[in-house]
């Protein structure tokens, strides 16, 4: 159904979605007024209420040199270099994700972001770090888990035969690592039978995160640390779903804005991505986003493979060891 908005009266009523668009007089004072579609109107409503709440938060946070509030969180009014960026929800908020909504809505573009995925108190961004970081030897154990998670299988075995010493103690140490932060349930050291097994988690977000999720904490991990060094000032976001206003959605991996206006978009493949190349050159260009502020992070692409890619089309292909240091030459 539409809906009938009187600006006069207040009058709120259901109409047929014959009606989109049109101009009728209000059934309770006679108004003249438009007709919205339900999705149009709720967006446009909470809109407006996410600013109201932003300018809230803006009036509660005391100026420089005033006492804070009793009621106001000590971090909240920390400088970003004095925040744990690996344990905070601090980015969680509203507030924090305002200059995001702004710079999407002067785009004509809806925005909904879900605060939960850059609230890092939990430890997906720990062990994410963990995994980017030493992707080749690990990779044989994410593998595993989602094939075992898939299936639905209770365990897996991780074998070290013809593996080197060095491998055996990482892979030893991220399995202990999972176990500690509870990704899984239990974890067997068998040095007779030289493996560990381990007893899987089946909570959905920890199969989201063995089934390619951890790339998208990782990239977030490697924008975050990114601005800190450099002092940036940012707003960031992970699964942001937007809207164009033709209806067609799409879900952001990561975004980042810095300093209000400078964006960085990071898309995440642990798989194939070829087929997705023209979407993300349309997105880019709908955006409005220099091709080098576009990344596609695809892990195990070789760097020379990632500069070809990226010379070729107008996007900036780089895989996960390369991430950091690919964000270090944008500004």
């Amino acid at each position: 159904m539409a809906i009938f908005r009187c600006n006069k009266c207040s009058h709120l009523q259901e109409q047929l979605d014959s009606l989109l668009g049109e101009t009728i007089a209000c059934p309770k004072c006679g108004q003249a007024a438009p007709v919205y579609g339900t999705i149009f109107f709720i967006g446009r409503l909470l809109d407006k209420y996410f600013d109201a709440q932003r300018t809230i938060a803006r009036l509660k946070t005391p100026p420089a040199g005033e006492p804070s509030h009793p009621s106001a969180t000590a971090e909240a009014l920390l400088p970003l270099d004095e925040i744990d960026f690996s344990n905070t929800d601090h980015f969680a908020s509203e507030l924090q994700h305002g200059p995001i909504y702004d710079w999407f809505r002067r785009k004509q573009i809806t925005v909904q972001a879900n605060m939960r995925s850059v609230d890092t108190t939990g430890f997906f961004d720990e062990v994410a770090i963990s995994i980017g970081s030493n992707l080749p030897v690990l990779k044989e154990v994410l593998e595993r888990i989602r094939w075992a998670q898939q299936k639905e299988y209770a365990s897996t075995t991780i074998h070290f035969k013809n593996k080197s010493a060095a491998e055996v103690r990482d892979i030893s140490a991220f399995c202990q690592q999972l176990y500690d932060f509870s990704f899984v349930a239990k974890c067997f050291h068998n040095r007779h039978e030289n493996n560990v097994r381990l007893v899987l988690q089946t909570a959905p977000a920890i199969c989201d995160f063995f089934n390619g999720e951890w790339l998208e904490w990782y990239a977030l991990m490697s924008c975050l640390q990114y601005t800190k060094e450099r002092k940036k000032r940012f707003s960031c976001a992970r699964n942001l779903t937007i809207t164009l206003p033709n209806e067609q959605s799409y879900e952001l991996d990561v975004f980042m804005l810095i300093d209000g206006d400078q964006p960085i978009c990071v898309e995440c493949k642990t798989g194939e991505f070829r087929q997705n190349i023209d979407k993300y050159l349309t997105l880019r260009k709908r955006l409005g986003i220099p091709g080098k502020n576009f990344i596609m992070c695809v892990t195990g692409l070789s760097a020379e493979h990632a500069k070809g890619l990226s010379s070729m089309y107008d996007l900036s292909f780089s895989n996960e060891q390369d991430l950091p240091a690919g964000l270090a030459r944008l500004f």
